[in-house]
């Protein structure tokens, strides 16, 4: 299971990823975990769901992934009156050369910043799907492609449900990750107190090109998966469609989210090869998303810490390759 080798890209390469995580954390103090996780969609052409209480740093840590990176980017502020034409852009006629044109919407770029998608329709929310699953919108019959890479960073409140549409799983699934921030430790409280009032500190400069990504999206694909580790994989799936506790378990889009993510996780840990523990590392982040927890056992608990806390048991029950 730990076979050697060497690592598939260049130790420059890996010396910029490094540093793409040290800029992250400047931005998000104490978080080291989440970071690397952020790093794992992007390099896994995934998109993130960042979900937690107001005031943790979502979207900070959102910009400064889209930021870090020397491509485009566009913020959406979701809101209950917006349009699907809002977001992919509409087609009007133009008097002077009596013509229809089609006027790009802001999903036309690398990075999209979808602050509090919760907050938008669910007719609004479905002008992602296409976008998120194949690189494309669908326009007037014509199919338009996407910008390369391209990556969704959405950011929800679980807690406040006024004026709220939650998202239904068809565009759960599409998110690779779904992270949750959580409160920092009293001592990276204290430095984010500390630089609050220094406005050059919010600068994210910038440590990757647009092709870089591209390369190491590409490299990812090369790192090796035992045949162990994908049997190891699916019976962890098979897991899910099968537990009392759940009443819909993980699709093969999320079983093949979990392969990639592996993948990505392995490169930035400077492996040329999976691991077991990459694979259990990222099962909830991965997964916890995706299923529905059955209406007997919730009790008093959120349904998202009890979909985690079932997720860790079901890990227990399935045999790690050796």
């Amino acid at each position: 299971m730990k076979p050697p080798g060497v690592i598939q890209t260049s130790p420059a390469a890996l010396e910029r990823l490094v540093e793409l995580e040290r800029v992250l954390g400047g931005a998000i103090r104490g978080k080291p975990e989440i970071l690397r996780l952020s790093l794992v969609s992007l390099l896994s052409k995934g998109h993130l769901l960042i979900e937690d209480v107001p005031g943790v740093g979502k979207t900070t840590l959102a910009h400064a992934i889209a930021r870090s990176v020397q491509c485009e980017f566009h913020r959406l502020q979701f809101t209950s009156d917006m349009l699907p034409s809002d977001v992919i852009g509409v087609t009007i006629y133009n008097a002077h050369s009596e013509a229809f044109e089609f006027k790009p919407g802001p999903i036309f770029t690398n990075f999209l910043l979808a602050d509090e998608i919760n907050r938008a329709t669910p007719k609004t929310q479905s002008a992602l799907l296409e976008a998120m699953n194949d690189s494309q919108v669908t326009i007037d019959g014509r199919s338009l492609p996407l910008p390369d890479p391209f990556m969704v960073v959405a950011t929800q409140n679980p807690v406040e449900h006024h004026g709220t549409y939650p998202l239904p799983e068809s565009q759960l699934d599409r998110f690779l990750m779904r992270l949750r921030i959580g409160y920092p430790d009293r001592q990276s409280e204290r430095e984010i107190l500390r630089t609050a009032q220094r406005p050059a500190d919010t600068h994210v400069p910038i440590v990757l090109s647009a092709e870089d990504v591209t390369r190491a999206q590409e490299q990812v694909q090369q790192i090796r998966v035992d045949d162990a580790l994908v049997d190891y994989m699916l019976a962890v799936v098979d897991k899910t469609r099968v537990s009392e506790s759940l009443a819909l378990g993980v699709s093969p889009r999320g079983a093949q989210a979990l392969y990639r993510a592996s993948q990505a996780l392995a490169l930035l840990e400077g492996r040329d090869y999976v691991l077991p523990d990459d694979v259990k590392r990222l099962v909830v982040p991965v997964f916890a998303h995706r299923v529905i927890i059955n209406t007997r056992a919730v009790l008093t608990q959120r349904s998202a810490e009890l979909s985690e806390r079932i997720l860790q048991d079901i890990l227990t029950l399935v045999d790690v390759p050796l």
